[in-house]
């Protein structure tokens, strides 16, 4: 693997790959439109083309003036509370665009692409460990925006001839340990990133949207994957998927889940203050317990995580919070 397309380079995760990949000697050109992303964040070794993935012309321009081996599609919005408020907005950016983002690509001879979803597909799954075949019941339109694109991969694959990865992300947080890289965004809903936020005194209160949940403390359980680790799982199923030919839809997480009431705990004691907490109402259609099922994916992929921590997810994203400051 010698030189990968990556779409949106600029947000979190994808610059988080990008850094990654050209730490491993790999060349990275990014496409992004800087709509959410931030141009601080496109590592320098890259090649950067200013472009919305549903541009045919410059896509197809920017594929034949380069030899990629495979495609990394992070492009996308990611905001569950503004899909709700803007179910159209995301149905157009996130399955529209990316399929004729896609389609670009297969025109153009690139038939490798390696998808970056999201376990909200699931939905509520009453507790248990979800697994890859667990019935998908997208439960807002950020979801559903992102199962449409996982069946046009899945429903086109055979009769126009690629070969795809589905990677289904649960919580992603943290920081690059260089601090080269981690979440920018205004009036985030990343509950990490608030609680960070809160932590360095950029927000007053931190807001937990339900304490009457059926778990131990009564708050939401989730399945945290440190941003590291997660470049390196793009890293290696794209290894994989040159190597084998073979498409597949792979959990992304630790297996473990924290409740929010422990994040803020652990987080009290590593910015050595007191998070200030106030409960309101739960949320819609918030789902309760989200934790993922990782034996298919290590069945396949030989893997150790390296930053299965939740202390040093909290304290590399407390970090970055903290260089921010000086971040335009």
């Amino acid at each position: 693997m010698k030189s990968v397309l990556l779409t949106g380079g600029a947000g979190y995760i994808g610059s988080n790959v990008a850094n990654f990949l050209l730490d491993r000697g790999c060349k990275v050109s990014i496409i992004d439109n800087l709509i959410t992303g931030n141009k601080n964040l496109i590592p320098k070794k890259s090649k950067f083309f200013l472009c919305d993935i549903a541009n045919q012309k410059r896509v197809t321009e920017i594929i034949k003036g380069n030899n990629f081996d495979i495609v990394m599609h992070f492009a996308g919005l990611v905001k569950v509370d503004e899909s709700i408020k803007h179910p159209k907005r995301y149905n157009n950016f996130n399955y529209n665009k990316g399929k004729i983002f896609l389609d670009t690509c297969f025109k153009n001879n690139l038939k490798k692409i390696i998808f970056s979803s999201t376990a909200s597909v699931y939905g509520n799954a009453n507790n248990k460990k979800v697994k890859e075949d667990n019935n998908l019941k997208p439960i807002n339109p950020y979801a559903k925006s992102k199962i449409k694109l996982e069946n046009y991969l899945i429903k086109n694959s055979k009769v126009k001839n690629f070969k795809f990865i589905i990677l289904r992300y649960f919580n992603v947080a943290g920081a690059d340990k260089r601090l080269r890289s981690g979440l920018i965004s205004k009036s985030s809903t990343n509950l990490i990133k608030v609680l960070c936020e809160v932590a360095t005194g950029k927000r007053k209160k931190f807001r937990i949207n339900g304490n009457n949940y059926t778990t131990k403390d009564g708050t939401p359980v989730r399945d945290f994957i440190h941003v590291s680790d997660l470049a390196e799982i793009h890293y290696l199923t794209a290894k994989y998927l040159i190597r084998n030919n073979k498409s597949k839809i792979f959990n992304c997480g630790y297996g473990k889940g924290y409740s929010i009431l422990e994040v803020v705990n652990k987080m009290n004691s590593i910015s050595k203050k007191k998070i200030p907490i106030v409960f309101g109402k739960r949320r819609e259609n918030d789902i309760e317990v989200s934790i993922s099922c990782i034996k298919k994916f290590h069945k396949h992929i030989k893997w150790k995580p390296k930053y299965n921590s939740l202390k040093y997810i909290l304290r590399t994203a407390y970090e970055w919070e903290k260089k921010l400051s000086y971040i335009k």
